[in-house]
Parts: structure tokens; sequence; C-alpha cells
């Protein structure tokens, strides 16, 4: 009886997705606060925009919260991160304040970047998040240099650096994959492939079937992982990190995500089917999916996950209505805070 009970508690443990087994109950009830936070930012910037709150443009990563949050679950808090123009998960997911973004979305003083960044270049570098970059591909370099400066320095920090399908045929990703790996370096490059570049699908524009199959030529593992599922991209995310800093060198991660919003704020989504879109979002909608798992490990029950959501609905109030409340930028001092002073 006594090996029978052992051979039940461990396939009983098998069964258990790897984020219940590493994280406390405390610990993944932030994780589906950080999902609402992401995804409630989003939206109020969404509706922001359309009353001409903000200007210009942005672009939306909702349905990709489970991908940022897994990715970043494991850093410490001095580890770093590069990000792109779909990076308000990422900052969040590396510590941001919502109030301080919705500032920077609104071109107020007291935003990340004073004001100046705006949707697509907020960075907190206090908190290791190096910025998010609206070129293609850009953070890509800028990733490879931090961990070689990692490495020189010997400081123990990892680097994780995120990017799109998109940016995976960028001349610029090809020339960093190879220098990280015969440095072996300690960064984490992290494909988010929500399936399309702007109105590109994949398919049609990368000439591999998985993006991560490009790390063989490279000589670092290439894993693909569920991006809607936390605990799935929390374990290759993990791994990926312990490998980085044992100093084994890079991992290329595919996250296989979906964004539910078009490619920006112009997009009128008339490459995806209706039933494409409607599809991801009642299937395979990254929130929902950690939900039912709460539920069936008895972390939350229903009244549990409103009070969390309640929360986080307050907490997006009380940022917007900060971001209205800051002061703008005296315009004497547009070029303050945007070119480097040399020391005299």
């Amino acid at each position: 009886m006594k090996t029978e009970s052992k051979s039940k508690a461990k396939l009983d443990a098998a069964n258990v997705p790897f984020a219940f087994r590493a994280y406390s109950p405390e610990q993944l009830r932030d994780v589906l606060r950080k999902m609402y936070l992401i995804r409630r930012f989003e939206e109020g910037a969404e509706e922001s925009y359309t009353r001409g709150l903000i200007h210009g443009t942005m672009h939306l990563s909702i349905g990709q919260e489970a991908s940022a949050l897994g990715i970043c679950m494991p850093l410490n808090a001095d580890d770093q991160i590069t990000s792109t123009h779909r990076g308000h998960g990422h900052c969040i997911a590396k510590g941001a304040q919502v109030d301080r973004m919705f500032a920077e979305f609104f071109g107020k003083t007291t935003g990340y970047c004073k004001g100046r960044g705006g949707s697509m270049h907020i960075a907190d570098v206090s908190q290791g998040n190096l910025g998010a970059n609206g070129i293609v591909a850009g953070g890509i370099p800028i990733a490879v240099g931090a961990a070689l400066s990692a490495k020189m320095q010997k400081n123990g920090k990892v680097v994780i650096c995120f990017f799109g399908d998109g940016a995976n045929n960028e001349g610029a990703f090809h020339e960093s994959l190879n220098m990280a790996s015969i440095w072996k370096l300690p960064v984490v490059f992290v494909c988010e492939n929500n399936g399309y570049g702007m109105s590109t699908s994949t398919a049609r524009s990368t000439a591999v079937a998985n993006i991560a199959d490009r790390a063989s030529a490279y000589s670092m593992p290439g894993i693909i992982v569920d991006g809607n599922n936390f605990s799935a991209v929390a374990e290759a995310s993990t791994a990926a990190i312990e490998r980085a800093r044992r100093g084994e060198g890079p991992t290329l991660i595919e996250s296989k995500t979906y964004r539910h919003r078009g490619h920006s704020k112009s997009d009128r989504n008339r490459y995806r089917t209706k039933e494409e879109i409607e599809e991801w979002k009642e299937l395979r909608d990254p929130i929902a999916l950690f939900e039912s798992e709460l539920r069936q490990f008895g972390i939350l029950d229903d009244a549990g996950i409103t009070e969390v959501r309640n929360a986080v609905e307050q907490d997006i109030a009380t940022a917007i209505q900060f971001a209205k409340d800051s002061p703008m930028p005296n315009t004497g001092a547009v070029l303050d805070y945007v070119y480097t002073e040399l020391p005299q």
C-alpha cells in the first residue's frame, strides 16, 4: 500500500503545472493581478486614445499577458530586459508603475521619460528595463551589449531580449545571436510570435516552420512554448535563465501567442478573419486559462478572483487620474533630457 501511495503522489505531482510547484499562492495571486493590470492598462490607454487624451499611435499586447509575465517571473530585481514597440506588458512585468506609464502616454512630466518617450519608448532603468524600442529588432543588439557588460563585470546579471516575429528576419537578429553564442553571453532571446508582422503572417515571411528552429544555426537551444500558458512560459524561462547564469550562454525561446487587437491603432485587421480572432479570445485567452488553473488547484475561488479584478480596476482609475492631474512639460524645456550632456 505504501508503494502505491508513493507512486500516486509522484503521478499527482507530475500532473501539477510547473508554476503551481515553483511559486507560492501569494505569488500566483500576484501573477493574476499583474495579468489584469497589463490588460486593463492597455484597455485604459485605448479608451483614453479614443477620447482624445492620448495622441500618436500605440501597439497593444492584449492577449499576450502570460508571455510577458512568464518570462519575467524568474528574474532577479537587478536583471535586465530590452523591450519592443509592443512593450507595455514587459514594463509592468518588470515592475513599472502604471501611474507613471499613463503619465508618459499623456505626455506629462511625471512620466518615466518625462513625457518625451510616449508609448514606444518607455524605460525604467531602476527596475532593469533598458527601454522599449520603435525600431524592429532594435533592442536585440542592445541586449547583447548589456549581456557583454554583465559578463565582463562578472555581476551575475541576465538580460532578457524581447522581440516580435517580424524581427527574426532582420540582420540584427542573426548577427546578435551569433555574437552572443560565440562569447557565451548571459542573454535569453524571446521571440513573441503572435503570427503576424504588421499584416504579413509568419507563414508567408519566414522560411522555417518555427522561429526557434533557427537557434541550431548558432549553437544554442531553441525552445517552443505555448505563450498563452503562464506556467509553460515560466518553466522555459527558468531553465534558460539558469543556463545563462551558469555561464553556458544564450537560449532562443519562441513564445507562440496572439494579439487580440490590430498591429497598431490604424490597423483595420483586414488580413485576419473575425473567426480566427474570436477563436483565440474564446478558447486560448491567457487570463481565462490561468483563472481556470487557479480554481482547479484551490488558489482562488470566484470571489477571490473578483476581488483581485476589482482592486486592479481601482488602481487603473487612480493611475489615469494621476496622469490627468500631472503637469505638462514647459515648452522652454523641450530639449531637456533628450540629449546626453558630456561632462565639462
